[in-house]
């Protein structure tokens, strides 16, 4: 069990769109001074090109953990992605973690790429270790076809972790057989957090794999002694348009054992119906989303986040880390406004380091 301190906490650098990048490196410098133990990037294919951030927080940096949560898997080809991990585990001496998603189905359609499917998952973890050591590989299955796939040089140093974003059980338990650890979903209860960290360490177990050496990565929406304007932007929006999605909502339902009946009801407001399957986050306005989550049950939010004064969220991340995590992700307010609670936390009572992966 794990003692809450910031080493054990990570927040993202350029949360949502990203009009000037060079914003992320004041973020991830600031996290680093704040005592943040890692800083996470969300790829998105515009202006939040991974391997090119990456790459220059490392260099503004000299002990935070930097790490992809996430990219999607299938738009780079096996041997960039094994090309690309190895140069960033160099170029930040050792401190890169490589996360992936599957993301939604729609983002394939759009971009004419199959949906990546578990067994494929599994595929490139194992295809992109077996390059990193040093093999020839040779491959025929869901990833395509790979006569002959080869590092010409590989780096004398530890492949980058690589991790799996998940919140249904095949998932987790894929991460525990092929993946260094799991990436849990925003808006997880403790309680589900006990049981996805069960998952993921029986399957790591009875893959012959050591079950303490899979790590599971809570994430939180977390909004600590803020405006109600800004919680409601880091709780209720983001909330909102998690559920309104087919297939994730539901996941997120099933995992924190809520009531399937009162997230039908909830999407059958006006608004999600009137969109007719297109993304509530893309297509409604903040104070849209924000309003939805009247039709939710009440206990929902307040039962898979960390709002409040500072106490208050420290208690609900020390949660979190006694339900079985071994770090977390703080999503929802980022930079000065974590402030607060990065100075209450770092005055609580250490514990051991966590182990770095």
């Amino acid at each position: 069990m794990n003692t809450l301190t910031t080493s054990a906490l990570g927040s993202y650098v350029l949360p949502g769109a990203a009009p000037d990048p060079r914003v992320g490196l004041d973020d991830a410098r600031a996290a680093e001074s704040s005592g943040l133990g890692s800083v996470w990037i969300g790829e998105r294919f515009d202006s939040k090109d991974l391997p090119a951030l990456a790459s220059a927080i490392g260099q503004v940096t000299e002990r935070v953990r930097i790490g992809a949560a996430v990219t999607v898997p299938f738009v780079r080809h096996p041997m960039v992605l094994a090309s690309m991990g190895q140069t960033l585990q160099s170029l930040t001496e050792g401190r890169f973690r490589l996360g992936f998603g599957r993301s939604a189905s729609w983002r394939w359609r759009a971009y004419g790429l199959p949906s990546p499917s578990l067994r494929a998952l599994g595929d490139l973890a194992d295809v992109l270790r077996r390059l990193w050591a040093g093999e020839t590989v040779s491959y025929d299955g869901p990833l395509g076809t790979f006569p002959q796939l080869r590092l010409p040089v590989v780096l004398d140093l530890a492949p980058p972790p690589l991790l799996l974003a998940a919140v249904g059980p095949k998932t987790i338990a894929l991460a525990g057989r092929h993946f260094d650890g799991v990436i849990l979903h925003p808006l997880l209860t403790p309680d589900a957090v006990t049981r996805s960290a069960g998952i993921l360490r029986d399957a790591a177990e009875q893959a012959g794999r050591d079950p303490d050496g899979v790590k599971c990565i809570a994430t939180v929406l977390t909004a600590p002694a803020v405006s109600k304007e800004d919680e409601d932007e880091a709780i209720r929006a983001r909330s909102a348009g998690y559920l309104s999605v087919e297939g994730l909502g539901d996941a997120i339902v099933r995992s924190n054992e809520w009531d399937p009946a009162a997230l039908a009801a909830y999407r059958a407001q006006r608004p999600f119906v009137e969109l007719n399957g297109l993304p509530a986050d893309k297509h409604l306005s903040r104070r849209q989303l924000i309003e939805l989550c009247d039709g939710m049950p009440d206990n929902w939010l307040p039962s898979g986040s960390a709002a409040g004064g500072v106490d208050e969220c420290a208690e609900r991340l020390q949660a979190y880390l006694d339900a079985g995590a071994d770090e977390l992700i703080l999503h929802g307010v980022v930079g000065a406004k974590l402030g607060p609670l990065l100075k209450h936390i770092s005055g609580r009572p250490r514990s051991r380091p966590i182990s770095a992966i």
